[in-house]
Parts: structure tokens; C-alpha cells; sequence
């Protein structure tokens, strides 16, 4: 064989495995979005129409849920949030509430977006529909009325269940919904951690605290999807949104969560498509993806700790991340009964109203209280608690 046949089979063959280099990386890109909250423009997107398990992600929806209950009067941050015996056997995350034990809504609020808490989230769906069913039909009417078309919930907590799915631009959707609607609720996003009783819990949301500006919103973890984000930050009246679906780790997660928000705030050019108007695209997008065997393999653990220090901490390799040299800074998020005017409206019992014999023309006749039409009352803003040395800087667990 002359040396030319041999130099273009060589050219030939390089070729060929440059390409299946190109098409391995592009099968293994994950969704993404970011996009400015204000003015709706999408400043970088990939996959966004790819269908995905959204995990922990889909406690947004539950969290949108309950502000609209809130602005709407028929719940208070005070409302009293009972653990029910279906409630408390969710699997983890979760706070191990005892069926029967209470907490007031602002509470809940807390445990289901910090700590990400299934059996809580729960807890909190039986509350605001009186089911988990009906709850379930609340959130996919509520995914339509907002926009997103390639969204379906079976549960309020993002736990594994047949025919859940979302996309990256559903999520950017909904999150974007939940600024603009609900500005006034857009600290329970926010929170570093938070501590009930003794006990203290940890953000997963590792940009809290390390990106400049960094305000919420909600991290997930199952095997099939891989470590799922949507991030928010503000910075001089910019408001950022960014979508991450199946990272390899929470590193890798957070890391681009963090170019992603850096690309929108520091964004100068005008125009361009908007998150209403962004055309579905992409082949196999309304099948489910499954990255399974590339999350939850003995290999993919054992990567996960690698890049770890000696003391198995881990890594953030960022230049939009700064270090957290500091304890984080915990809200107060107290369970137990609420105040007595609520504990009466719990028990759905007719108050006696003194009332003359003869109902007088245009005279409101009394009523059962129940949870629902209890005296709304403002709960004073959670404070933040003094910085202890005796609080340790746990490192978040991989299960959100």
C-alpha cells in the first residue's frame, strides 16, 4: 500500500471519529435556557423543548399554588399546614413530621423550598385543594393558563412518576410567571437556610451566597434527570432566569447555572426572541429523556467525589463564584400549633354569635370558621438569625 493510500485512509478514519466525537457531545448536552425577566428576552438557549423529569423543580408550581391561594384570601402565611398520615409516608427529603403535628403556612413554605421537604409538599396540597388529586388538576389547569405547553405534573413534589415531564422553557416560563407576579413572596426563594427547634438546614442552591446578586430559586435531583436547576439573580434592576437540566453533579450545576445568569445580566445588545415567541425545535423532543445510566452508576458516583478536597468538600471551579467564607445566614422557621385565633378557625367548629331571635333584613347569617376563612393576619418578616459559630457549613446532599 503506497503511502498516499495510507495517509488518506488515516485522514479518513479521523474523520470519521471527529465526527462521532461531535455527535457524542452533542447527544450528551443537557437543556438550558436564560432569559432577562423583564423584558422577556432569551439571551441563550439549548434544547428547550427537550422533554425532562423536573424532579424537585416541580415544587415551584406547588409554591405558585400557594401564593395565588394567599392573593386570592383564602389562606394566610399563618394558616395553619396539618401532616396527614398519607403526607408523612413520602419518601426523603422531608422534615419527618408525625401525622397530626402542624406548622404555620410561612413555615411550610420554608421546609418544601430550602430543604425540599416531599412529605410537606404534600401536607401543603391537601391543605390549599383538600387532595393530592385535586391538587395534582390544580397545577396542570394552572401549567395551561400560564403557557406551558409541554408540562404534565401527577404529583406536587416531583418524586419519580409516570408521565411527569416538563422542558427548559416551561420551567424558564413558570419561573419568570412567579417574579413577575409574585414580587412580594420572592424571598422564600431566597433563603440560605433556615432552623427549626434546634435543628438546621442548608440550602441546596449552592449560588445563595456565592454569586453576587443570586435570589432564589429551586434545585432537583432524581437519577433520571440528573441535577436539574432554575436559578434567579438581581443585579442594578435586572433580574436573570436561568434553566439547567441534567447536570452531572451539583457542581456542574450551579457552575453553569452561574454563566448562564452572568450572560443575561452583563447582556447589552437590544431585541432578539422572546421567551412567548421562542419556536419549538429539536427532533425526539416530546420523548421523555432518561439519563439514568449516566447519573446513578457506581462510575458517575465515584466522578462526583473526585474533584472534592481532602476533606471531601466540594470544588466550585467559577469565575462567577465567589467562596462563602461566612456561616450562612438562617430564617427562624418554627413548626408547632399557630396562634389561638387560628386554632380556632382550625377546628371548623360554628362560633356562637349572639344574634337576635329574628335575622334583621340584610343581616349576614353566621358561619362555620375553618382554615380557610381565618382572620388574615400578617405575619412580621422572618429575621434572620446572629451568626453562631457553632453552626457548621454542612455541604448539601445530593438528593435535590
Amino acid at each position: 500500500m503506497s503511502l498516499r493510500v495510507q495517509m488518506r485512509e488515516i485522514s479518513v478514519t479521523m474523520a470519521v471519529l471527529a465526527l462521532t466525537l461531535v455527535l457524542s457531545v452533542q447527544a450528551m448536552a443537557n437543556p438550558k435556557i436564560a432569559v432577562d425577566v423583564n423584558s422577556g428576552r432569551v439571551i441563550e438557549h439549548e434544547q428547550a423543548f427537550q422533554r425532562w423529569y423536573p424532579a424537585s423543580l416541580t415544587k415551584l408550581m406547588t409554591a405558585y399554588l400557594v401564593f395565588t391561594a394567599i392573593k386570592s384570601g383564602q389562606m394566610t402565611t399563618q394558616t395553619p399546614i396539618a401532616m396527614s398520615v398519607h403526607a408523612a409516608q413520602e419518601p426523603p427529603s422531608k422534615m419527618y413530621f408525625k401525622p397530626g403535628e402542624r406548622f404555620p403556612l410561612d413555615s411550610a413554605l420554608k421546609y418544601l423550598l430550602v430543604k425540599s421537604a416531599n412529605d410537606v409538599a404534600v401536607a401543603i396540597a391537601e391543605a390549599v385543594s383538600g387532595s393530592e388529586e385535586a391538587f395534582v388538576r390544580d397545577m396542570n389547569a394552572a401549567a395551561v393558563r400560564i403557557g406551558m405547553s409541554s408540562t404534565r405534573f401527577v404529583n406536587p413534589n416531583g418524586l419519580p412518576g409516570s408521565g411527569q415531564y416538563t422542558t427548559a422553557r416551561d420551567m424558564a416560563l413558570l419561573a419568570v410567571t412567579i417574579r413577575r407576579e409574585f414580587p412580594e413572596f420572592a424571598h422564600y426563594y431566597g433563603y440560605e437556610g433556615f432552623a427549626v427547634g434546634t435543628a438546621t438546614h442548608i440550602n441546596y442552591n449552592l449560588l445563595m451566597g456565592r454569586f453576587p446578586g443570586a435570589d432564589g430559586m429551586k434545585t432537583g435531583f432524581i437519577c433520571a434527570s440528573g441535577f436539574n436547576q432554575v436559578s434567579s439573580a438581581t443585579r442594578n434592576g435586572k433580574t436573570a432566569v436561568s434553566v439547567v437540566f441534567g447536570a452531572p453533579s451539583q457542581e456542574a450545576r450551579a457552575e453553569e447555572s452561574a454563566r448562564l445568569l452572568n450572560e443575561v445580566l452583563t447582556a447589552t445588545a437590544p431585541g432578539g426572541v422572546t421567551l412567548s415567541n421562542l419556536a419549538p425545535y429539536g427532533e425526539g423532543r416530546d420523548v421523555v429523556a432518561d439519563i439514568s445510566g449516566e447519573i446513578c452508576t457506581k462510575a458517575a458516583r465515584e466522578a462526583r467525589y473526585e474533584g472534592r478536597d481532602v476533606e471531601g468538600k466540594m470544588v466550585l471551579d467559577s469565575p462567577y463564584l465567589v467562596a462563602l467564607t461566612r456561616e450562612p445566614r438562617l430564617v427562624q422557621a418554627p413548626a408547632g400549633p399557630p396562634a389561638a385565633s387560628t386554632e380556632i378557625a382550625l377546628s371548623r367548629i360554628p362560633l356562637p354569635i349572639a344574634r337576635p331571635s329574628d335575622t334583621l333584613a340584610g343581616q349576614v347569617e353566621p358561619f362555620a370558621a375553618s382554615a380557610f376563612t381565618a382572620p388574615a393576619g400578617s405575619a412580621a418578616a422572618a429575621e434572620a438569625m446572629p451568626l453562631r459559630s457553632s453552626v457548621p457549613i454542612p455541604v448539601p446532599r445530593p438528593a435535590n
